[in-house]
C-alpha cells in the first residue's frame, strides 16, 4: 500500500507508455518505486532474487490496476539478465526506463572485513549495476534511448565508519551513472543517481541496529542533527520517478541527495 506521502503526489501519466525495469524491486525503496512507476503509467518489470516478495509486490500492483511482471533474476548474472530483458522485450517491446536499485550493506570494521565480504558486496552492489546497465544501454542504443537511475547513497561521497566496503560500492555506482551520462548523452540516454541518507526500510533499520551494536549510536537525537528524521521509501521513489520522467529531460549526471540537507550541512 502507498504511504500518505505517495498519495499526495500527482503521478498519473508521468511515465505513460513507458516500459521500466526495476532491479531490487521486491522490497523497500525498489518496491515503492515499482508501485509509483506503475501508478505513473509505466509497464513495470520487477527483477529480484527474492521470489515470494517479488510476486507479492507484482500482485499488489496488478490489483491496483497496474501493468507488471515479476522475473526472478540475479541482477549480477549476465545470462539471467539477458534472458529477463529478452522476455520483457518480447512481451512489451522496447525498454526505455531503468531503475538499477538492487543492493545490500555490510556493517563491519575495515580491519575485520574479509575477502568474502568484499566479493559479496561488490557482486551485489556493483556488478549488478554494471551488468544491468550494460545490457540496457546496449538495448537503448538500438531503440531510441531512454533514462537510467541508479541508487547510490550519501555514502557514495561521504565517508562513514564501519561501512568502508559499502561506501566503496556506492561510490562506484555513482561514478557509473555519471560516466553513462557523459558517454551516451548525445545518443539519447540520460543517467542519474539517487543518494539517500537513512531510510525507513528493513535495510535501513538493520543498518542502524548494526551500527548501534558496534557502538556507533544513531538514536533520534543523532538522526535529527543530520537529516531530521528517517526518510520514507516513497520519498526516494519519488525522486527516482522525477529523474526517470521527461520532467527531468535536461538533468543528466546528477547525484540527487534525498537526505533533508545532510550532505549540504557537511
Amino acid at each position: 500500500m502507498m504511504s500518505a506521502i505517495a498519495k499526495k503526489l500527482v503521478v498519473a501519466g508521468r511515465l505513460e507508455g513507458r516500459t521500466a525495469i526495476i532491479t531490487g524491486g521486491a522490497n523497500g525503496i525498489g518496491r515503492a518505486a515499482a508501485q509509483l512507476f506503475a501508478e505513473a503509467g509505466a509497464r513495470v518489470a520487477i527483477l529480484d532474487i527474492q521470489a515470494a516478495a517479488g510476486r507479492h509486490a507484482a500482485a499488489e500492483i496488478e490489483k491496483a490496476g497496474g501493468e507488471v511482471m515479476f522475473l526472478e533474476t540475479d541482477a549480477s548474472d549476465t545470462a539471467a539478465v539477458r534472458a529477463s530483458l529478452d522476455n520483457i522485450v518480447k512481451t512489451w517491446g522496447a525498454v526505455d526506463t531503468l531503475f538499477s536499485h538492487a543492493g545490500t550493506i555490510i556493517v563491519k570494521p575495515l580491519h575485520e572485513s574479509t575477502d568474502d565480504d568484499y566479493e559479496r558486496l561488490m557482486n551485489i552492489n556493483v556488478r549488478s549495476s554494471f551488468v544491468v546497465c550494460r545490457e540496457v544501454v546496449s538495448h537503448m542504443l538500438e531503440n531510441g534511448g531512454g533514462s537510467i537511475v541508479i541508487t547510490s547513497s550519501i555514502g557514495g561521497e561521504k565517508g562513514f565508519g564501519l561501512e568502508s566496503l559499502y561506501c566503496m560500492t556506492k561510490g562506484a555506482v555513482l561514478q557509473l551513472a555519471r560516466s553513462i551520462a557523459i558517454e551516451y548523452r548525445d545518443r539519447g540516454i540520460r543517467a542519474n543517481a539517487v543518494c539517500p541518507g537513512f531510510v525507513k526500510t528493513a535495510h535501513g533499520l538493520r543498518e542502524i541496529d548494526e551500527l548501534d551494536g558496534l557502538g556507533q549510536k544513531w538514536n533520534e537525537a543523532d538522526l535529527h542533527s543530520v537529516q531530521g528524521r528517517l526518510c520514507e521509501p516513497d520519498e526516494v521513489a519519488a525522486a527516482a520517478l522525477w529523474l526517470a520522467s521527461d520532467e527531468a529531460s535536461f538533468v543528466n549526471g546528477l547525484a540527487l541527495y534525498v537526505d533533508n540537507g545532510w550532505y549540504a550541512k557537511g
